[in-house]
C-alpha cells in the first residue's frame, strides 16, 4: 500500500492539462523501459476533461500509439455508442483522433452485445479478458497496469464501487456486475478494489466544490466500505491530483503550499 501524494492546481482546466502532460511522460517512460504501456481511464468530467487534454497537448505525439493499452475501470451496462457510455465520451474526447491498434482498445461489454441484460456474464468475460492479458509477471490476473486513474464522486465512490454496496466488499473477483447503482444507470461493470490495486499507480481525480466533502472523508482514514475512494491505492503510487476547490476542506498539512 502506497501513501497517497496530493498535488492541487488553481483550477479544473489547469489540473486536466498538467495530468494529461503527467500521463504522456508516464506512457513514454513506461514505452521506454518495457516496449508497451498499459493504462485505465476513467469517465466523468474529470477523466474527460484528461483526455480533451492530452488530444490538445502538443506532446502527444511522443507516444506510440499502437503500443499503448487501453483499459476502462468501470462502464455504463448501456448499448454500444450510447452517448452515456465511458468508451464513447473517450473516443469523442481523444481515442479517435490518435492512431491506436483497435485490438488493444479493451473497452467493457454493452447491453446489446452477446451477453444481453446478463451483466454478470458481461463482467465474467472482462475478468477472462484481463488474465488473458496477464502475464507470469504480474503475479496475479490482471495486468499490471502502468497507471489507472479514477473520477471520485460526491458521495466517495470510484469506478462504480458505490458506500456500501456489494461490489465495494468483493475481495476474490476482478471485475463484477453491478445493480441498483444510487447514481442512474443503475446498471454497470467495475473493476473491483483488489483489480485497482494491481496498478503501479493510482490516480484518483477531483475538481470542485461538490468533490470537496469527499476528497477530505477519503484521506481522513476513512473504511473503503463506508469511503470506497480511501481503499483505492497503487502498488508503487498513488497520486490525487485537485484542484483548489476540491481541496478546500482538507487540512493544509496535507500538502504542500507550494502546490501549483
Amino acid at each position: 500500500m502506497s501513501t497517497p501524494q496530493l498535488v492541487v492546481h488553481r483550477d479544473k482546466e489547469l489540473m486536466a492539462q498538467a495530468a494529461a502532460a503527467r500521463l504522456i511522460t508516464k506512457i513514454v517512460d513506461a514505452q521506454a523501459s518495457r516496449g508497451t504501456a498499459s493504462v485505465v481511464l476513467t469517465g466523468g468530467r474529470n477523466g474527460n476533461g484528461l483526455l480533451a487534454a492530452l488530444a490538445a497537448a502538443p506532446a502527444r505525439d511522443a507516444i506510440d500509439w499502437a503500443r499503448l493499452d487501453l483499459w476502462w475501470g468501470d462502464e455504463r451496462y448501456l448499448p454500444e455508442g450510447d452517448p452515456e457510455r465511458n468508451v464513447t465520451q473517450a473516443r469523442a474526447a481523444l481515442l479517435d483522433a490518435v492512431p491506436l491498434d483497435p485490438e488493444r482498445v479493451h473497452a467493457m461489454p454493452a447491453s446489446d452485445g452477446p451477453y444481453g441484460t446478463d451483466v454478470d456474464a458481461a463482467a465474467e468475460a472482462y475478468a477472462m479478458e484481463l488474465a488473458k492479458a496477464a502475464g507470469p509477471e504480474n503475479h496475479g490476473s490482471v495486468p499490471t497496469f502502468d497507471v489507472l486513474m479514477l473520477g471520485v464522486g460526491p458521495d466517495t465512490h470510484v469506478a462504480s464501487l458505490f458506500p456500501e454496496l456489494p461490489a465495494v466488499r468483493e475481495t476474490e473477483r476482478t471485475v463484477v456486475g453491478v445493480r441498483g447503482a444510487p447514481k442512474p444507470p443503475p446498471t454497470r461493470i467495475s473493476l473491483t478494489l483488489p483489480a485497482i490495486r494491481s496498478a503501479r499507480e493510482v490516480w484518483l481525480l477531483a475538481a470542485g466544490e461538490d468533490k470537496a466533502e469527499a476528497v477530505a472523508i477519503a484521506l481522513s482514514g476513512a473504511g473503503e466500505i463506508q469511503a470506497p475512494a480511501a481503499g483505492a491505492y497503487g502498488r508503487s503510487r498513488t497520486l490525487w491530483l485537485l484542484d483548489s476547490a476540491a481541496a478546500s476542506q482538507l487540512p493544509r498539512s496535507l500538502y504542500p503550499p507550494a502546490s501549483p
